[in-house]
């Protein structure tokens, strides 16, 4: 079945790959998608009879750390979990390639100088070129600028583009994320579960 598909385990989300890169840009969510969503949320939470907590386990989430990733995006996105779950809510917005293009520049910037060139001209062709099929949201200057730096590409030649995505990431999705079904109810499901 077609669509965004969340794992029941939490052991699966650790290989995760973001596929960063590759050019599927289907916009339709499957009706099944919030129910695959609450599935996930779920298995978020430890099992009463396990009797394991979820401060003791690393593959589960807690409470104060759900909470965290309100205080700030740059403590949401330090979370893989909060990664995943981030990305899953800008998919359902049809804006993923905010933070697709955000962790390909992370990616990037961690890239062995002689594999610079190949990786700046897939981000860009991905993501900043005008008719990218990721095309994300910046003003003409900064992808006219960023054409430029990835002639003679450095680990830095992205950040321009980076800041503006980031930006806006913070200042519209990241708000409406901390209202959004997806966190709340799994903030309200862990913080009912660590009072039991």
């Amino acid at each position: 079945m077609p669509g965004v598909f969340l794992s029941a385990n939490p052991q699966e989300l650790k290989g995760t790959d973001h596929s960063l890169l590759d050019d599927k840009t289907q916009k339709r969510r499957p009706k099944t998608f919030g129910m695959d969503v609450k599935a996930y949320l779920r298995s978020m939470i430890p099992h009463l009879e396990s009797g394991m907590k979820p401060s003791k386990s690393k593959d589960l989430l807690s409470a104060d750390e759900v909470k965290q990733w309100s205080e700030s995006l740059e403590k949401l996105l330090a979370n893989q979990t909060g990664q995943d779950i981030f990305g899953n809510f800008l998919k359902s917005e049809f804006s993923e390639e905010n933070i697709e293009f955000w962790l390909a520049c992370e990616d990037y910037k961690k890239t062995e100088s002689d594999l610079l060139h190949c990786k700046a001209e897939k981000i860009y062709k991905a993501f900043v070129q005008s008719d990218a099929a990721k095309q994300i949201n910046i003003d003409f200057h900064t992808r006219e600028s960023t054409a430029k730096k990835i002639k003679a590409p450095t680990p830095t030649c992205f950040d321009e583009a980076q800041k503006i995505i980031y930006t806006l990431m913070e200042k519209d999705s990241y708000p409406r994320f901390l209202k959004s079904n997806i966190y709340l109810n799994l903030l309200n499901d862990l913080q009912a579960n660590s009072l039991k």
